[in-house]
């Protein structure tokens, strides 16, 4: 008889980039097969839940276990495919530990993708990609969304600002100035595609601030009175946007 394999949060779910579709073979990465059969104990017949950022939400049946891996039979569709709003986050690496943790907690909170930018006062010089997906993908599958944001490779800013695209609102998060409560300016602003944009630990140069107050698609923004840490501030800018502009508002 087959059984649910369950977490703490529920039903144990699994990202895979196969297609998912009634009666589809699908055969499990190296750590996901670790993770079944040694974390969880499973075994044929235990059912799991998939997605792939398509085709929504599918229950699946381990078929087999063995040296060869883990296979699993798609079942039945628990769930249609849903995005999340279309929010980037730009940030500019701080160290290991945090840029980890910024990737799962911004995961959690609907960002549609990840774009590290390196400034003129970044202390990181080397960011692994890999580690940073790997994150976002587990805390996909622990939140219960049914996409994994896009990491998108680290640029300078300057040409990240030179490639941008002009009909996406860029948040500055900037704390000097006449910049407006982000709140505010993600009420008056128009629909549509956003970005946040934050510092290293040290914030932006002057230089820096000067170029993004020039350009018309940025839009100076503070977060409050109090000086936050790098990852604090792009989860607190997040989750402002979050509550007025994103999905939030609808559930």
């Amino acid at each position: 008889m087959a059984s649910d394999l369950k977490e703490a949060g529920g039903l144990t779910r699994l990202f895979v980039t196969a297609a998912l579709e009634p009666g589809a073979i699908v055969m499990l990465d190296e750590g996901q097969v670790h993770y079944l059969l040694h974390v969880l104990r499973a075994k044929a017949g235990d059912r799991v839940l998939l997605f792939n950022g398509r085709d929504g939400e599918w229950q699946g049946e381990i078929a087999t276990t063995g040296k060869r891996g883990v296979t699993l039979t798609v079942r039945a569709n628990t769930s249609p495919q849903a995005g999340v709003p279309d929010l980037w986050l730009v940030f500019a690496p701080v160290k290991k530990t945090p840029s980890d943790y910024l990737a799962q907690k911004a995961t959690e909170l609907g960002v549609s993708k990840l774009q590290p930018v390196f400034t003129r006062r970044t202390i990181v010089t080397r960011l692994n990609g890999d580690r940073l997906l790997a994150n976002a993908m587990e805390a996909a599958e622990q939140s219960g969304r049914l996409t994994v944001p896009e990491i998108g490779a680290a640029l300078a800013l300057e040409k990240l600002l030179a490639d941008w695209p002009r009909n996406r609102s860029l948040y500055f998060c900037d704390e000097g100035g006449d910049a407006v409560p982000l709140a505010d300016a993600a009420r008056n602003d128009k629909e549509g595609a956003a970005a946040i944009l934050t510092g290293p630990e040290g914030g932006f140069d002057p230089a820096e601030r000067e170029v993004l107050r020039a350009l018309p698609f940025v839009i100076p923004v503070s977060l409050g009175p109090r000086i936050l840490r790098a990852d604090t501030a792009a989860l607190a800018a997040v989750t402002i946007w979050q509550t007025v502009r994103g999905d939030w508002r609808r559930s």
